[in-house]
């Protein structure tokens, strides 16, 4: 029989590593398909809309813009920052997520909040 300097025959090495492989990259997807959690979840009591651009009505423009809102214990925004999306469409969605109010909490928060511009059909 051939070994080698583990004891192990060198099919049996390779079918070891495939199975170390696999479990590996079973739980790296695991761990990518878990949702990224802000740095604390908090309920929203109310929302406001946001006003859609005139001039990005007419331009077409649409999309989704990424808000990062701080939140204090009472539940209202005291600041928010646009992490992504066009920027016709952030300084509206800022505007709306500022009026927002939270339920209140035991300490301050950074929440995301996802906004989308449509057009009507």
């Amino acid at each position: 029989m051939n070994r080698d300097r583990l004891g192990m025959r060198p099919r049996a090495r390779r079918r070891t590593g495939m199975r170390l492989l696999q479990a590996a990259a079973l739980a790296l997807a695991v761990a990518m398909a878990m949702p990224a959690r802000a740095a604390d979840e908090r309920a929203v009591k109310s929302r406001v809309a946001p006003v859609y651009p005139e001039i990005a009505k007419r331009m077409k423009i649409t999309g989704v813009v990424e808000i990062e809102a701080t939140v204090n214990p009472d539940g209202k925004v005291t600041d928010v920052k646009t992490l992504s999306g066009n920027h016709m469409l952030s300084i509206a969605a800022e505007d709306a997520v500022r009026k927002w109010r939270f339920v209140p909490a035991s300490g301050q928060s950074t929440v995301n909040v996802s906004i989308s511009f449509a057009l009507a059909q």
